[in-house]
């Protein structure tokens, strides 16, 4: 991940694609069933929590990771969903099943909660194959 200032605009480089317009997020969220947005402020702070998030994105081929800039004018999709609207720290983490809000945090969480949340919002329901043997 790499920030960059281009054109007095501050843009972060990282492998999370980047919501920049209410259509992109309102697209995000009803083209894939299982959806993650940050939205947060591109500090050193919180690199690696943004790390932790690349890396998940690569291990949950389920779910798509996005990000959105939090000091931003399109972020008040986020700010402005009612599960969040008490929240008063970033990065504010929303998790989206079938464009439904299914749980949201605030603040930079550990990779073991993270993981919690997504393996209880968006896990793969395995079945094994029947065998129906007739001797």
């Amino acid at each position: 991940m790499v920030i960059l200032y281009h054109k007095g605009k501050v843009m972060m480089l990282t492998k999370l694609k980047q919501l920049e317009s209410g259509a992109d997020h309102k697209r995000a969220i009803s083209e894939n069933e299982n959806v993650v947005v940050i939205s947060g402020r591109m500090s050193a702070e919180y690199n690696p929590f943004y790390g932790v998030a690349e890396e998940l994105d690569d291990k949950y081929k389920h779910v798509r990771f996005y990000f959105m800039d939090y000091d931003s004018p399109v972020s008040q999709v986020i700010r402005s969903i009612p599960e969040v609207q008490r929240f008063q720290e970033v990065p504010i983490t929303v998790y989206y099943k079938n464009g439904i809000v299914v749980n949201a945090t605030s603040n930079v969480q550990n990779k073991d909660k993270i993981v919690s949340i997504l393996d209880k919002e968006f896990s793969l329901t395995v079945t094994e194959p029947s065998y129906n043997w007739w001797w």
